[in-house]
């Protein structure tokens, strides 16, 4: 008898060391990803990794990019921001720019949706992607422009004029570090010569850069020239954690694209037939190959490269293919 329940007192005390390591490792996990952000956050200058970056020109558009920080723009800047927001410009690579209206994307929505993009736009933690045109590209003056201070978007006098925007951010999402694009704004005039993409390639850099997980970006679902630039041309896919995917309506749909498995897992998969207890998942895997264990069918099995190959996976068993 007392054997017995010396075994079952060990048994309890090795259960409880297993909960107090994986509270230990949870603790860890979200000290590791705030540190991330942290670092992500510090560097105030993403072009000095991507100096390449800082120009570009394609067909009768020369512009020069520069860097910003949302506590640091000047009033000018700020008007241009609102001004742009309130009757923004879609752009259509290869179709032709339209000119929609944000009033009529966010419908009943946008007068409190305009007070929120206001406090977000100044806020400390924002970061930005300017784009200057400048009519004639001079050494002299983009040998300046990249010697002035980063966070300091001082107005436009000095640096062309101001064309085009991103508004981003690193954050958490579902416990992973990630980069959340607020805004891509592009004038009529500066659309469908490539610069969108441009600019999408390098906040994915950026984001790489700063060991996020994955681009995150919400469109509005009656924008269907921003869904199809960033679902068919940039290879986003619809995130687990949009309101569509949870059965709720909106009007607006969460976008993602993932760099790594963890963030696959997290905004990437569906558990199959809804069941919460079901230890399968459904994912879309993007341009890689996975090796899967304990699939459905067969237990070793190769989806090989492609865009659109669903797969039946557990979460515990999914590991790359060395190629």
């Amino acid at each position: 008898m007392e054997v017995e329940k010396s075994a079952e007192s060990n048994k309890k005390s090795k259960n409880n060391r297993d909960k107090k390591m994986t509270r230990k490792e949870i603790l860890e996990t979200k000290k590791k990803v705030q540190e991330i952000i942290k670092a992500a956050v510090s560097q105030k200058d993403p072009f000095s990794s991507f100096p390449i970056f800082r120009h570009y020109k394609k067909k009768d558009l020369s512009v020069y990019l520069d860097s910003g920080c949302g506590d640091s723009l000047s009033s000018p800047v700020k008007q241009y921001i609102q001004n742009l927001l309130k009757g923004y410009f879609v752009f259509s690579e290869g179709i032709g720019p339209l000119q929609v209206n944000m009033e009529a994307s966010y419908g009943t929505e946008w007068p409190v949706e305009e007070k929120v993009k206001r406090r977000e736009m100044v806020s400390s933690e924002a970061r930005y992607i300017f784009v200057y045109e400048i009519s004639n590209v001079d050494a002299n003056i983009t040998l300046k422009l990249s010697k002035k201070g980063r966070c300091n978007a001082d107005g436009m006098d000095d640096k062309g004029h101001l064309v085009a925007f991103v508004h981003y951010r690193f954050t958490i999402e579902e416990e992973i570090p990630v980069l959340y694009v607020y805004e891509l704004q592009l004038e009529h005039r500066v659309q469908g010569k490539g610069l969108g993409k441009f600019l999408m390639v390098l906040i994915e850099l950026i984001a790489q850069k700063g060991k996020m997980s994955a681009v995150v970006l919400t469109v509005q679902k009656a924008n269907m020239i921003a869904m199809n630039f960033y679902r068919n041309k940039l290879r986003y896919l619809i995130s687990t954690m949009s309101p569509s995917q949870m059965g709720l309506q909106t009007n607006y749909e969460l976008l993602c694209k993932s760099f790594d498995y963890e963030a696959k897992a997290g905004l990437q998969m569906k558990r199959l037939n809804g069941a919460n207890n079901s230890p399968y998942y459904m994912v879309e895997v993007p341009l890689l190959a996975v090796k899967i264990n304990d699939c459905k069918g067969d237990s070793e099995s190769i989806c090989e490269a492609s865009y659109k190959v669903f797969a039946y996976v557990s979460l515990t068993t999914l590991k790359p293919v060395r190629r």
